[in-house]
């Protein structure tokens, strides 16, 4: 009797959390999802069909697809994130396997700054290369010192170039990351026996190691590249002349010309691309057992 009645009360609580259907539970974060993203990208959608002339009308994204404005900054925002992405590839699969197969003292510790590296705003990357190759910058003060010209010889980062170093200086710690844990798994005796069996190094990382390497490769290099697509702070505080991106041109022509119904259709373009870029992200990423 005792333990009849012991059970009574669970099987009652059982009861009631059998009644509450699976799907209230995600109505708090769904709620939550479609306030704080939903709502306003719903918002931009509409205002994108909104002209400032009254009514509703395709009539915006028409001006902005036939502007020669929005068609140089496509190109220019997908050549850069190409460009960009292929840097951190090369750069990013070089350093984590010095980092990784490499024995030298700091080793560990350049590692774990990796992780820290990640937290960093993208602006104050920009902001050392600034101080380092700007006009007034350390390279540039050292050479009129030491010359005594007006001006010194590295200007490159006002240009297309500065842009594309500034952003392979800052993603490429996202392609490491991965790496790092691929290379982690592959045991020591493989290259070992490699090397025994006369192996030249090259040989071992293109018949070892890059096969291993292929799908942290394959889903950080897709990272990189729907990042590379929205970012807006290192190309703002570049001040590259001439360089114009879809945010960059999102904020000219929200901030500076007052066209938002103009300034709607570039950032749903360029959210869709985004999202286009991470479901093939996520599809990759699957298929590669990343």
């Amino acid at each position: 009797m005792a333990s009849a009645a012991a059970t009574a009360p669970v099987t009652a609580s059982t009861g009631v959390r059998r009644r509450i259907p699976p799907w209230v539970w995600a109505l708090p974060p769904v709620a939550v999802l479609g306030l704080v993203f939903l709502y306003p990208l719903a918002l931009v959608v509409q205002q994108s069909f909104h002209p400032d002339t009254g009514g509703t009308s395709a009539q915006a994204y028409g001006d902005v697809f036939a502007s020669t404005a929005f068609r140089e900054a496509l190109g220019t925002t997908v050549w850069l994130a190409a460009g960009s992405t292929a840097g951190c590839l090369v750069l990013g699969f070089v350093l984590a396997l010095v980092i990784a197969f490499v024995p030298f003292p700091g080793g560990k510790a350049v590692a774990r700054f990796i992780d820290v590296f990640l937290s960093f705003p993208s602006f104050l990357i920009t902001l050392a290369l600034l101080f380092l190759y700007g006009s007034v910058g350390v390279a540039n003060g050292l050479w009129t010192d030491a010359t005594g010209a007006a001006e010194g010889p590295f200007q490159f980062l006002t240009t297309p170039w500065g842009v594309l170093l500034a952003e392979i200086t800052y993603f490429t710690p996202f392609v490491m990351r991965p790496l790092l844990a691929a290379f982690s798994g592959i045991e020591t005796a493989q290259l070992e026996v490699a090397s025994s069996l006369g192996a030249r190094p090259a040989r071992i990382v293109r018949q070892v190691i890059l096969p291993e390497a292929l799908p942290a490769l394959a889903a950080g290099g897709s990272l990189v590249l729907v990042l590379c697509l929205n970012e807006f702070g290192i190309v703002l505080f570049t001040g590259a002349k001439g360089v114009t991106t879809l945010p960059m041109l999102v904020y000219s022509k929200a901030i500076l010309e007052s066209d938002y119904p103009g300034a709607c259709v570039v950032a749903v373009v360029n959210v869709l691309i985004s999202v286009g870029l991470y479901g093939l992200y996520r599809v990759v990423s699957r298929r590669a057992g990343a």
